[in-house]
């Protein structure tokens, strides 16, 4: 039976812009503001970064055109065990990412309507409503799936490279001094901002991921994936720093929706409004792309036997339900695990964790084409691989002991995995 390829390459491009504007650009403001003008260049650095990671992406896609991403291009490169490993990362970054993007929405949401994120309560119960309107909107099917891709996309990018661009006049270098406000050194600046700055980033492999459901997947992936990171990297970059730039720092930094912060103080009320009701229709639409690729991760791993085979259950429109519904309430568990802390403090917390989980898969991607890529793009590769180790590093020890408990957690289900297998052999 032929395996349907719903995803062509609007689809895939929306993909990946649609996962990575999401709850970086419209709240990754506040978490940057300590750092004030300083953290362009974190942007500087993460932004060549991840062109470096598309670009190694791009040529991995064309290698091997599996079902998977990361994981996949892991496992034909150095065998089964760092496959699960890589996998199992992989499928932590997403389900917390969303968890992250989630809150964001919350964020956004009480910038429209206050009182429903009155209280940490409130706000949790917010974002599990989004989490969960999009995991129904991708239970209806992949086509479905990305044709609200599409249209989420659609109708966040261009307002918001217009903000962007209408905003720089109402920015003049007065409003990026002091340019280091955090009294840490410029090193120590970068190496801080590279990893939040990454969070705005992350998503731009997601094209890979769904290989098996993308026409002309040899074509159609390294498109979408340099031109997705190029598009939403500009355009979140831009819109970031005009935010830094037009409201203050001690304002900024406790603000949930802070893009609509500072369209109240340029322009007033109205203005706030129609930037909250933008950032909540960007932020399902990162929801909803980061809710396919989780299913579609432990899909490509199950087939291959390294997740449970419960995970490669897919129903007659090819949709791996079990890997939506787990990945949607792992999500779930999360929140309701955090949601005591204020929106800033548990995005901030929650943003640490799924950037270092997706950045062991970077590193990883990178290294599988140094060790069996053919053709050029190695010195590619190697810097893609340096940036990723370097961005992991700045972490803090806080989210690396979460994300190394994460990847520890994964260890039994290896196990378990291992003995099934060999009792099924004769």
């Amino acid at each position: 039976m032929t395996t349907p390829r719903p995803l062509g390459v609007w689809a895939a491009t929306a993909l990946v812009i649609g996962s990575m504007i999401g709850s970086g650009v419209f709240l990754l403001p506040a978490t940057l503001a300590p750092y004030g003008a300083a953290s362009l260049l974190g942007w500087a650095v993460s932004l060549t970064g991840a062109l470096l990671l598309a670009a190694t992406f791009s040529r991995l896609a064309v290698r091997w055109p599996h079902t998977g991403g990361p994981y996949a291009y892991t496992r034909e490169a150095f065998g089964e065990a760092p496959g699960f490993a890589i996998a199992w990362s992989y499928w932590v970054s997403i389900w917390s990412g969303m968890a992250a993007i989630s809150v964001a929405f919350a964020g956004s949401l009480g910038a429209l309507f206050p009182s429903l994120t009155a209280t940490p309560r409130r706000a949790a119960v917010c974002a599990l409503a989004a989490l969960w309107t999009c995991t129904l909107i991708n239970l209806a099917g992949l086509r479905e799936a990305g044709r609200a891709q599409v249209l989420l996309t659609a109708l966040k990018l261009l307002p918001l490279l217009l903000f962007g661009l209408v905003a720089l006049w109402w920015v003049g270098p007065d409003r990026y001094v002091p340019f280091n406000p955090s009294g840490q050194s410029l090193p120590q600046v970068i190496h801080t901002t590279v990893i939040l700055t990454m969070w705005a980033l992350c998503g731009l492999e997601v094209a890979t991921v769904p290989a098996g459901a993308i026409r002309d997947p040899a074509r159609t992936i390294p498109r979408a994936t340099m031109l997705g990171t190029l598009l939403a990297g500009l355009a979140t970059l831009l819109a970031c720093t005009v935010v830094i730039g037009l409201v203050p720092g001690d304002v900024l930094k406790a603000s949930g929706a802070p893009m609509a912060e500072a369209a109240t103080h340029t322009w007033g009320p109205a203005a706030g409004k129609a930037m909250a009701a933008l950032a909540a229709v960007s932020i399902l639409g990162a929801i909803n792309g980061w809710v396919l690729v989780c299913a579609q991760v432990s899909l490509a791993a199950a087939r291959d036997g390294v997740f449970p085979s419960v995970f490669a259950r897919c129903d007659p429109r090819g949709t791996p339900v079990i890997g939506v519904l787990v990945g949607s309430s792992l999500a779930t568990g999360l929140v309701i695990a955090s949601y005591s802390r204020t929106l800033v403090a548990l995005f901030t917390f929650i943003l640490l964790i799924s950037t270092s989980a997706i950045l062991l898969p970077y590193a990883a991607s990178s290294a599988a084409w140094l060790r069996r890529g053919n053709g050029g793009g190695r010195s590619v590769a190697a810097l893609a691989l340096l940036y990723s180790l370097y961005a992991l590093a700045g972490a803090g020890m806080e989210a690396l002991a979460w994300g190394a408990v994460l990847l520890l957690a994964g260890v039994p289900v290896y196990l378990w995995q291992q003995r099934q297998r060999a009792k099924r052999q004769p």
